[in-house]
């Protein structure tokens, strides 16, 4: 079967990645219909009518994201990402346990539920360590903590906060890295690209200024990589890596990646590998119906 699926991408607005995807499906003449979470509606008792074959999910919203996805997989509409990768990468306690499970290397991880219990983690890490909230992107609301005072601060803070996913202590070890880290880019069984994120903030992300260059695929690292994609279900991910003096660890997975700084860095076409991706996903489906 050689006809070209019609394509569904899933948005919240047209940042430049979505434009660059939007761009890439136009060049190749796909069929192709742009569906807007803001306006979106789902009559979850019946198979959705969105006259299309195949959903590339492009929500900035984790949440409108997680909650689509389960709709549209549970009618057996096929998605980039599934339901379950953006429910295990959403959520960086799952995305660890499922790393954990595969033997995939990440730094040691502890779990507490009270801020009593999580100073006792922290201590038992030993200083420094990283303190992050459960669910959250950009690096945003997550803690170096280098020595008890602020650690029965920043706790504290959590306590008062009350909000649920802030009374569950996700505590890690802060791995000493040269400066930057490595994020790599997965499309299905294959690490396209990566590129080193260098600051001099402990926090490297592209998003909070971290600057990007051209980190070479080698097979480590693309063993390394796809075996993380595969622990949480697959697709079209970004893995973050740290280069730990013990050798790589996979620090995070993520679902919904940003992809504008490592396009002429890396050299590689990603929104194209993308659309390649999302259409052999496609046609797949078209061909278990048929």
């Amino acid at each position: 079967m050689n006809s070209t699926p019609t394509v569904g991408v899933l948005l919240s607005r047209v940042r430049v990645e979505e434009k660059l995807l939007l761009e890439e499906l136009d060049r190749r003449h796909v069929p192709t219909r742009t569906i807007d979470d803001r306006e979106l509606v789902l009559a979850v008792e019946k198979k959705p009518d969105l006259g299309v074959d195949v959903v590339l999910e492009r929500a900035i919203q984790h949440s409108r994201a997680l909650y689509a996805l389960s709709v549209l997989n549970t009618w057996g509409i096929p998605t980039v990402n599934s339901f379950e990768v953006a429910d295990v990468c959403g959520n960086k306690l799952l995305t660890t346990m499922r790393l954990i499970r595969d033997g995939v290397p990440t730094p040691r991880t502890r779990l507490a539920f009270t801020p009593e219990s999580a100073l006792a983690a922290i201590e038992e890490l030993g200083y420094p360590v990283v303190l992050k909230p459960l669910v959250g992107s950009w690096g945003r609301l997550i803690s170096k903590v280098n020595d008890r005072d602020a650690a029965e601060s920043i706790l504290e803070h959590k306590d008062v906060l009350g909000t649920y996913m802030h009374s569950i202590y996700y505590v890690q070890e802060h791995v000493p890295k040269p400066g930057r880290d490595i994020r790599a880019f997965v499309v299905g069984d294959e690490t396209i690209a990566a590129i080193y994120r260098a600051s001099d903030h402990w926090i490297t992300n592209t998003a909070r200024g971290g600057k990007a260059s051209n980190c070479p695929v080698t097979p480590e690292l693309n063993d390394l990589c796809v075996r993380a994609a595969r622990s949480v279900g697959g697709g079209v991910v970004a893995v973050d890596v740290l280069e730990a003096p013990e050798g790589l660890l996979v620090n995070e997975v993520n679902y919904t990646m940003e992809f504008r700084n490592s396009i002429d860095t890396t050299g590689v076409n990603i929104p194209a590998r993308i659309v390649d991706f999302v259409l052999e996903v496609g046609r797949k489906a078209e061909q278990s119906l048929s």
